[in-house]
């Protein structure tokens, strides 16, 4: 799975995309060209939450493309996703693939932690995040990293390496450049007027 893990990841953030177009503008980013997606819920309806993973679930089958839940690993399981995001937060590494399955493409947040990332891939992480690398509208505190950390990790690491963070279809060609195996992005696609075409200049990067 590792070898697909490449190119744009788009990041469905509930926060920004409204119930009714949810499905829709993620349609869009997979037309573009999106090779990964992910659910990010915040909210504190549950039930909720699973009828859009599995619509969403249904989507990206449709494409071929995996979909990943953002930190809630029971969800993914339940309706059987391809895998999860996890935070320094959320559950443990090791609980989750024993709950998902050797199988399941199970990422971690790295953030500015290079050891951290160390200990994510020995531990059998799919690809570590990194970021954010730019200033953010969904993490404006969120903590800052520096380009060459991707450069630094592309170097000592065998897994794939996603860069989050204000990322635009402007800057992210120094994150590629510096080593981004991933653009995980969220505003600088969904918020864009035309979601198809962003994404499909994210691809071509």
């Amino acid at each position: 799975m590792n070898n697909k893990l490449r190119g744009l990841y788009a990041i469905a953030d509930t926060s920004i995309i409204s119930e009714e177009m949810l499905i829709k503008k993620v349609a869009y980013a997979l037309d573009g060209g999106a090779k990964i997606v992910q659910f990010r819920d915040k909210g504190n309806d549950p039930e909720r939450r699973e009828w859009q993973a599995i619509d969403l679930l249904n989507l990206c089958n449709s494409f071929k493309v995996p979909l990943l839940i953002n930190d809630d690993v029971e969800l993914a399981a339940k309706i059987g996703a391809a895998g999860v995001h996890l935070g320094k937060n959320d559950m443990s590494l090791s609980q989750a693939r024993k709950i998902l399955g050797s199988s399941a493409i199970i990422g971690i947040s790295c953030y500015d932690d290079l050891n951290r990332a160390h200990q994510a891939e020995s531990e059998g992480a799919s690809y570590v995040a990194f970021g954010r690398f730019f200033p953010s509208h969904t993490k404006p505190f969120a903590i800052q990293a520096n380009p060459i950390l991707l450069t630094d990790a592309k170097q000592c690491l065998n897994i794939p390496l996603a860069a989050i963070g204000g990322i635009t279809v402007t800057n992210a060609k120094f994150l590629v450049a510096a080593g981004a195996d991933l653009l995980a992005v969220i505003n600088g696609l969904f918020s864009q007027a035309d979601i198809r075409n962003a994404a499909s200049q994210f691809t071509q990067l």
